[in-house]
């Protein structure tokens, strides 16, 4: 037998969940995002039927844009609990098929198999889901997490598909170096102006060339992805969050430091409380400020010992946002806290 990574994606998975629940909005253009109401101010979509994708609303355009292109949309706000559930239900569901199960969000998760037919491994994935749950899932099937992504994206909605080494550049060899899962638009930007910008290009390209302009690390691992490797090992330990953070966009942009203070004083207690919830304990602090030119910048600062005492945290972050210049208005504001390892280590 041989050993395969599958990687399982629910299709339009927020969306799906309120089909699930509200049936007669089956079929329809449906998007989800913020308090579901379309007109508020800098809220985006979290998710869009497919439906709604037919008129170009994608995962973080803004709610209003959206409503422009699909005005005949339900809109429907984030249900973070009834998301929770469902996507328990699930890995449940893909734990019980006896193979390590590591999960990465609401609605994707790897399983590592050791078997003949992994495409019919991943038939029976689809089935159970949707006759268990009523959600429809794609899965992506390789030797590595990376390519068993990408192939996931070639099977959806609701279908499998399979990459490796055999057919890895007949497919995917003309495509744009940011298909590739880990290559992000800087990245791609970057390999264009040296002549890079597909796929195949990168894979020809010498390591050396690659080390010089992103360094050791980053050229290599650029340069396996092209290739179709990448990360074998999937792992069956449970998900230990490493940090905590909350973020809010203002509905208008904030000159007043009062404000910012306040706000960043509410984000910090937010996150701390479900450190708290969870027995963890902070070790670092930091602030993300975004101001109304898009200019986003993060400081961050290590407290003088873990705590939890929200006196000390609370005093740690207005202190790091004390540490940025104020010569903007500003749209975001966020605190993330950054934790100890738990006993067991990560």
């Amino acid at each position: 037998m041989s050993r395969w990574v599958l990687h399982v994606d629910l299709d339009q998975f927020q969306a799906a969940v309120e089909v699930r629940r509200h049936p007669e909005l089956a079929g329809l253009p449906i998007i989800v995002g913020g308090n579901g109401d379309p007109t508020e101010p800098r809220k985006v979509v979290t998710c869009a039927s497919y439906p709604a994708r037919e008129f170009g609303v994608h995962a973080g355009m803004a709610l209003r844009t959206a409503a422009r292109k699909c005005p005949d949309a339900t809109f429907l706000p984030l249900d973070t609990a009834a998301y929770d559930e469902a996507s328990e239900e699930v890995m449940s569901l893909l734990r019980d098929f006896g193979h390590p199960v590591e999960v990465w969000g609401w609605d994707e998760a790897y399983l590592g198999a050791e078997v003949d037919d992994p495409v019919e491994l991943a038939e029976r994935i689809r089935t159970v889901i949707a006759a268990e749950t009523g959600l429809s899932c794609s899965v992506g099937i390789s030797d590595n997490k990376q390519r068993a992504k990408v192939a996931t994206g070639f099977g959806k909605p609701a279908g499998v598909f399979m990459l490796t080494d055999e057919n890895w550049m007949a497919v995917m060899g003309d495509r744009p170096v940011d298909a590739l899962w880990g290559v992000g638009p800087k990245t791609a930007k970057k390999l264009a102006g040296m002549g890079i910008t597909t796929v195949a290009d990168l894979a020809a390209t010498d390591a050396t060339t690659l080390t010089s302009a992103f360094g050791p690390t980053t050229g290599l691992w650029i340069l396996l992805l092209a290739k179709g490797g990448g990360d074998t090992n999937v792992s069956a330990e449970p998900w230990v969050p490493r940090s905590r953070s909350h973020v809010v966009t203002f509905p208008r942009d904030l000159t007043d430091r009062g404000e910012m203070t306040t706000a960043v004083t509410e984000l910090a207690q937010r996150a701390l409380a479900e450190v708290v919830a969870q027995d963890r304990i902070v070790t670092r602090v930091a602030v993300t400020l975004r101001t109304n030119t898009f200019y986003t910048r993060t400081k961050i600062r290590k407290l003088d010992e873990p705590s939890t005492d929200q006196a000390v945290i609370t005093a740690a972050a207005l202190r790091v946002f004390e540490l940025f210049e104020f010569d903007r208005p500003v749209r975001l504001l966020g605190v993330r806290l950054e934790l100890a390892p738990p006993p067991g280590g990560y």
